[in-house]
C-alpha cells in the first residue's frame, strides 16, 4: 500500500480523494532535520514552500518514488536531480493563479490609497488627528486607465493581466518566451470577451509602466535593481507576490525613500521567515507573510489537483 507524507499539509478534499483511492496519507509535520529517518516509511512526500527536498535528502531516501509540490514554483526541490534518480516530481501550476493575482491587486489598491499607513495610524491618531490624517491621505490615485507592467507572463502573470484588463487598465507584459494571442475574460451570465495581448521587451515594461508586478521563478540575481529603478517612471508602484530575491531590497528601500517608487507591496522576501526590519517598518510598503495561494478556494483546488496527479502516477 502506498504511503504518503503530506509534510506541509493538504486540503481535506485532496486527502479524502487519496484515501478513497487506497493510499495512506499522514499529515503530521516532520521537522526538516528528522525527515531522513521519517521518510524511510513512505513512498511519496508532498510539500509546499516550508519543507526542502534537496539532493542529500533524496540520496538518503531511496524508497521515495514521488515528490509533490502543492503550488507553482519548485525552488525548494532539486527537481532535475530527483528526476535523474528516477523520482516523479509534480506540482499544481494552475490551482493558485487566481488567488495570487487577487493578492497582487489587494496590494495595488492598498498602495494607491495609502491603506498600509492609514491602518497603522488610525488606531493611534484617528480620534485626535482625524482631519490631519484625512489631508495626509487625500492624494490617492485610480487604477483605471493606468498601465500595469507584468514581468513573467505564465499562468499567474496572465491571470493578473485578466484582472487588470477587467479593471480598465492597460497591460505591458514581458516573458522569456514571447506570447502573442488572446486572453479570455469571463463574466457572470456566461459572458466572455477575448482581448488580444502580446509581450514586449523588458525595457519597455520597466520604462513605461505605472505599476509593475513580478511573476517569475527564482533568479540568480535580482531582476529589479538600481539600474532598473532608475529607468522607471517617477512614482511607480512595485508588487512582488512571486519569489524573494528577484528585487534588490536595499535598492527598493532607496527608491522608496527618494520618491522614485511611490509604494511597494511585498508577499515574499529575501530572508524568510525573518524579513529585513527596513522593509517591515517602512511606511510605504504593504506587507503580507507569503500568503499568495492561501485562500480556501485555492487550497481546495491544489489538494484536488495534487491528489489527481498522485493517483494517476501510481495507478499507471
Amino acid at each position: 500500500m502506498i504511503k504518503i507524507l503530506a509534510n506541509d499539509g493538504i486540503d481535506p478534499v485532496g486527502k479524502r480523494l487519496l484515501e478513497e483511492a487506497g493510499f495512506i496519507v499522514d499529515t503530521e509535520t516532520v521537522a526538516q532535520d528528522k525527515l531522513v529517518e521519517a521518510l524511510q516509511q513512505y513512498d511519496a512526500i508532498t510539500v509546499r514552500s516550508a519543507t526542502k527536498v534537496r539532493k542529500e535528502l533524496i540520496d538518503q531516501c531511496p524508497n521515495l518514488k514521488l515528490i509533490g509540490r502543492g503550488g507553482v514554483g519548485m525552488d525548494n526541490i532539486d527537481v532535475d536531480y530527483a528526476r535523474e534518480k528516477g523520482l516523479a516530481v509534480i506540482n499544481t501550476p494552475a490551482a493558485s493563479s487566481l488567488s495570487v493575482a487577487e493578492l497582487v491587486f489587494a496590494h495595488l489598491f492598498t498602495g494607491i490609497r495609502f491603506l498600509q499607513d492609514s491602518n497603522r495610524k488610525m488606531p493611534l491618531e484617528g480620534s485626535t488627528n482625524f482631519n490631519g490624517l484625512k489631508k495626509a491621505y487625500a492624494k490617492g490615485t485610480e487604477l483605471r486607465g493606468k498601465t500595469l507592467g507584468i514581468i513573467g507572463f505564465g499562468r499567474i502573470g496572465r491571470e493578473t493581466a485578466k484582472v487588470a484588463l477587467g479593471l480598465g487598465m492597460n497591460v505591458l507584459a514581458y516573458d522569456l518566451y514571447p506570447f502573442e494571442g488572446t486572453l479570455t475574460l469571463n463574466f457572470q451570465g456566461n459572458l466572455s470577451l477575448d482581448i488580444p495581448v502580446k509581450t514586449v521587451s523588458l525595457e519597455e515594461v520597466i520604462e513605461n509602466s505605472d505599476f509593475i508586478t513580478l511573476h517569475t521563478p527564482f533568479a540568480d540575481k535580482p531582476i529589479l535593481g538600481e539600474a532598473e529603478f532608475s529607468k522607471m517612471k517617477p512614482g511607480v508602484g512595485i508588487v512582488n507576490c512571486s519569489r524573494g530575491g528577484i528585487i534588490d531590497e536595499t535598492e527598493l528601500v532607496n527608491a522608496l525613500n527618494s520618491g522614485k517608487v511611490a509604494f511597494a507591496g511585498l508577499d515574499v522576501f529575501d530572508n524568510e521567515p525573518t524579513p529585513s526590519a527596513s522593509l517591515l517598518q517602512h511606511a510605504k510598503i504593504s506587507l503580507t507573510p507569503h500568503i499568495g495561494a492561501a485562500t480556501n478556494e485555492a487550497q481546495e483546488r491544489i489538494g484536488e489537483e495534487l491528489a489527481s496527479l498522485i493517483i494517476s502516477h501510481f495507478k499507471k
